[in-house]
């Protein structure tokens, strides 16, 4: 008796339970892997897509290994050197002359000299921009200090980094400055100028004013003993304040929301990116990294119709082409040291832009909102004085 109990077992246990992918579905599958480089966890999302069955990420992999697919590193291919400098002709030593940088003085260099004049202070063309956004007319006794004069003084504040009690006293009185200051940011002009100047300058790149595509990343910054909200990032060991990105193609910020350290980069992307899209609904695909694959990436497809493209760093586990066993990768092998990643350098360089105000190279405020008004007021100014400056493209 117990025999027959004991054969029984073993019949059923070998049978198992059938396998979730097989025949037609492990094809869709398959096929689905060689047409898309993708991560795993999208190549999940696009199969459950497509076919409506949803497998985790190890019955995948296994189901791919077990058609003869495997993720294979691209073949080492010799790279030519560059030839040594003199060795170059004198045809192609023209090619490579850049032009020549046009100097002098003209009338965009012009400033106010009724006032403090320093570095960070807006010249006449500068001012003759956004006038408008800061000057009042309407009721009300009028106005004894210049409204140029005290956004010189918030622009010295960001660019050099200091506190407002040790404002210079060719500045009005400190008090007075920050009243403004936090009366401007409360009422979102230093925004409303960043997006005014962002469009003038897509306009002269020849862009349309609003973009298409757009790029999204974190950057976390430390914190001083100030107080307000703060936290620790685990992944960058960096004890502060976390900013939550969206620029476009050309590294111009559209949204930005400041968070705790310890906020993830997808809790953080879903009300950055609703903020962007409010503010430009022409917005259709969005560039991200790794931290945002997922549910993060299916979420925002979801819920603003965006295609979310993650770009892998060359090379990467992740991103790897499947291939068939035996065979050999088409790809040639990914450079070695840093290489920008397509799309993902353009917001890196836009934080190098903030980094230029040292107010913001460290969270120096209590308050997230007066972080995120000195963002704002440090990206329109950069884009003032491109917009002044910078030659034509023709």
């Amino acid at each position: 008796m117990g025999t027959k109990k004991t054969n029984r077992g073993a019949r059923r246990s070998a049978a198992g339970r059938p396998p979730k992918l097989s025949g037609d579905l492990a094809v869709q599958l398959r096929d689905l892997a060689l047409a898309h480089r993708v991560s795993m966890a999208d190549l999940i999302v696009l199969f459950k897509q497509k076919a409506g069955v949803s497998v985790t990420a190890t019955t995948a992999r296994k189901c791919l290994r077990k058609q003869g697919l495997s993720r294979q590193r691209p073949a080492t291919v010799s790279r030519a050197k560059a030839p040594p400098q003199g060795t170059l002709d004198a045809a192609a030593a023209s090619e490579h002359v850049a032009p020549k940088k046009v100097y002098g003085y003209t009338d965009a260099h012009r400033v106010n000299m009724s006032g403090p004049v320093y570095s960070s202070s807006l010249t006449d063309a500068e001012w003759a921009i956004v006038s408008d956004l800061f000057e009042y007319s309407g009721p009300g006794r009028p106005a004894t200090i210049p409204r140029r004069t005290l956004l010189d003084a918030c622009c010295y504040v960001v660019r050099g980094g200091l506190a407002w009690r040790l404002l210079p006293k060719d500045f009005p009185r400190w008090e007075n400055v920050y009243a403004h200051f936090r009366r401007w940011s409360a009422q979102g002009l230093f925004e409303t100028m960043n997006d005014r100047l962002r469009r003038m300058w897509r306009e002269r790149e020849h862009r349309t004013a609003d973009p298409s595509a757009a790029v999204i990343d974190s950057q976390s910054v430390k914190s001083t003993a100030q107080g307000g909200p703060k936290g620790f990032d685990a992944g960058k060991k960096i004890k502060g304040r976390k900013r939550h990105l969206v620029t476009d193609t050309l590294g111009l910020v559209l949204a930005v929301h400041v968070t705790p350290a310890d906020v993830q980069d997808r809790d953080g992307a879903i009300p950055v990116v609703a903020a962007a899209m409010e503010k430009c609904p022409t917005v259709t695909a969005v560039f991200a990294d790794s931290a945002y694959a997922g549910k993060c990436a299916e979420k925002l497809r979801v819920d603003h119709n965006l295609k979310v493209e993650i770009a892998e760093r060359p090379g990467s586990k992740r991103v790897l082409p499947w291939v068939d066993a035996g065979q050999q990768s088409p790809e040639p092998e990914p450079p070695r040291g840093f290489v920008p990643v397509p799309k993902r350098w353009v917001v890196e360089r836009t934080n190098s832009w903030t980094d230029r105000s040292r107010r913001l190279s460290k969270e120096y405020d209590r308050r997230l909102d007066v972080s995120t008004a000195w963002f704002w007021l440090t990206h329109a100014r950069l884009l003032l004085r491109r917009l002044v400056f910078a030659p034509p493209n023709i």
